[in-house]
């Protein structure tokens, strides 16, 4: 059994069931009207039509291979099932209802999900070499009837009711193609692709939603191999990084820290090794919401609202009765926790240099202040004294060996787990607007894009992108005559 592959699971459960159910997880609220936002495989067609998505995802993702290298592939997914109400009537039969009441039991009409996750494999990398692999995927269709006595369980005659449950067969394919790339590499393609037949003209957002694979992704589990992070691949690796492509998929390294050997394509951008924070005790599905302020929400909800939600879906029920059930503790612990950023730096800058000046420039002088520097060491950061020393806009920082302050130009290479906006900006350049050490020590460095046509307009409004200095790349030395003014003794990192 690989352990890496059971610790993804729990990542890949929550990119699962993201947006399956949307606070106020009530089946009569407008939100949940249209769930389901994550990963959806469309039927052919359904995409062009505006009812629904498009048919597939494929992700590129590198393999250092063993002499035995071998990948296995598991497609995980939600199956719609339709759950219909009905209420007996005198003449023997069943009417369909919105909402069925037997006794003090309550349920509601809704769409609920089945759970799948197909492994196919493990297949020869080898094997895969200019002979795709094309794997079909054939999901049961079918109806399920719950019927229920006067009491609300599920018994026999007479019957005040029951459940009818209905779910349309999925059609798809799983396929997979691999090409070396140079330096040892091999380069894997896996596509996941719905191939539903054609659906009545025109095709509604009911039928092609009742016919989607929902909440797809997939987990590769690496064999006499590890796979390569294409989002901070070794140097030897950076060429076929280059050439790979993703389509609605995100490949990153999964399972805990240091191991490679599980893939995880999720339709949700995330970092390498992405995990659960351990704070967020309760699975709460609503598109990624933060955990404390839908918490509270569900707090504020009235019985009322907190019974209709029971009644449209177990999940929902949980939802309810954990959130109901947490501790003090535990609801402060939603409140966030303070971690070290720089755990993910270069040793070399993750901390200050000890007792050296930042700059040995013959252009730089000593800043004029009423405050001795010996005295100005001492000061609280909240001084107005102290706040007079710190200039960003003339302010330098020292980046491998070369001053870096305003007007400079360096190359992004984003490697702290920030926004996801970073991704978007690696490799690019940028011109340093502003250099700022904050109140922890910390060095960020402000700057505008180049390649963005409005990158002086930001500059002149004062909006900056800011990155710490290991995330920089110099691209050569301040413009002659533009060094900045330095503070004597100042230390970077």
């Amino acid at each position: 059994m690989n352990m890496s592959l059971s610790l993804a699971r729990a990542v890949a459960d929550a990119v699962l069931y993201e947006g399956y159910l949307l606070y106020p997880y009530r089946a009569s609220s407008q939100k949940n009207q249209s769930r389901w936002q994550f990963g959806i495989l469309g039927p052919p067609g359904a995409a062009l039509a505006g009812t629904g998505e498009e048919p597939d995802m494929f992700a590129d993702c590198l393999l250092r291979p063993g002499q035995h290298a071998a990948v296995e592939v598991h497609l995980r997914f939600l199956q719609l099932q339709t759950r219909t109400a009905e209420k007996a009537d005198d003449g023997g039969g069943f009417r369909p209802v919105d909402e069925l009441t037997i006794g003090s039991k309550r349920w509601l009409s809704w769409d609920e999900a089945i759970e799948h996750e197909v492994a196919l494999g493990p297949f020869s990398v080898a094997g895969l070499i200019g002979e795709p692999l094309v794997l079909p995927v054939e999901i049961e269709g079918g109806i399920d009837l719950v019927d229920l006595d006067a009491s609300g369980v599920e018994g026999a005659a007479p019957l005040a009711g029951r459940l009818v449950r209905r779910r349309r067969a999925l059609h798809g394919e799983v396929r997979l193609a691999a090409t070396e790339v140079g330096n040892g590499f091999l380069r894997l393609r896996v596509t996941a692709v719905n191939t539903a037949g054609a659906l009545p003209e025109p095709i509604g957002k009911q039928d092609a939603i009742a016919v989607s694979f929902i909440g797809t992704h997939l987990l590769l589990s690496a064999h006499d191999s590890d796979f390569v992070s294409l989002l901070d691949p070794p140097d030897e690796a950076l060429q076929a990084a280059r050439s790979c492509s993703q389509h609605r998929g995100w490949p990153v390294l999964a399972g805990p820290d240091g191991q490679r050997d599980v893939l995880l394509v999720s339709p949700i951008i995330l970092y390498d090794h992405p995990a659960v924070a351990p704070e967020s005790s309760v699975a709460l599905y609503d598109s990624t919401e933060i955990d404390e302020i839908l918490t509270l929400r569900v707090l504020t909800l009235t019985e009322e609202e907190k019974a209709e939600a029971r009644a449209t879906d177990p999940r929902a029920a949980a939802i309810i009765d954990r959130c109901e059930a947490m501790s003090p503790e535990e609801l402060q612990q939603l409140h966030g926790i303070l971690r070290n950023p720089h755990s993910l730096a270069e040793p070399s800058l993750a901390e200050p240099s000890s007792g050296e000046p930042l700059f040995d420039w013959p252009e730089a002088r000593t800043l004029e202040s009423s405050v001795a520097p010996d005295a100005a060491e001492d000061l609280a950061w909240w001084e107005p004294e102290a706040e007079a020393r710190v200039q960003p806009e003339a302010d330098a920082v020292m980046i491998k060996g070369v001053p870096v302050a305003r007007g400079s130009r360096v190359r992004v290479n984003p490697r702290r787990r920030a926004d996801a906006q970073d991704l978007f900006f690696a490799g690019q350049t940028g011109r340093v607007t502003s250099v700022h050490f904050d109140v922890d020590g910390s060095t960020h460095v402000g700057l505008v894009l180049e390649q963005d046509p409005a990158a002086d307009l930001h500059e002149g409004y004062g909006r900056s992108f800011y990155y710490a200095p290991d995330e920089l790349e110099p691209l050569g030395p301040l413009p002659s005559g533009s060094y900045p003014e330095t503070q004597e003794g100042k230390e970077g990192p």
